[in-house]
């Protein structure tokens, strides 16, 4: 399982990347292989000021839809329109081109509930 080690993660199953308070979320390697086939990404929330663990969109796979949990406090800013027309990014390339959303970081707090590397792979058990 990839889990890259400059990224932070959720125990939803969420990944994070931070640069200048701008957060760029997706689902990490271990959720995509759950999923199983990818098939649709419904995110209906951009410009909308959202709280950490509020549903922000949903991914849709051949047998299950499963909900996307804000790990940041913020605004969605940008939707990753490729996912429109190629929902299978998050199936291959979940920390590249898969990403979701970016995030405009309204509370620098919410940082601390997010886990390392490590802490997620030991999280999976």
């Amino acid at each position: 399982m990839n889990t890259p080690a400059e990224l932070r993660y959720t125990k939803d199953h969420e990944w994070v990347r931070i640069e200048n308070n701008v957060a760029t979320i997706g689902i990490t390697d271990f959720a995509q292989g759950e999923l199983g086939d990818i098939v649709f990404v419904d995110v209906d929330s951009v410009d909308d000021e959202l709280s950490a663990g509020d549903v922000f969109g949903s991914v849709e796979a051949v047998k299950t839809v499963s909900d996307l949990f804000l790990p940041l406090s913020g605004t969605v800013i940008e939707f990753n329109e490729a996912l429109e027309d190629q929902p299978e990014l998050l199936n291959t390339d979940p920390y590249g081109e898969g990403w979701i959303i970016k995030l405009q970081i309204t509370d620098d707090t919410d940082q601390s509930g997010l886990l390392s590397a490590e802490e997620y792979q030991a999280s999976l058990g």
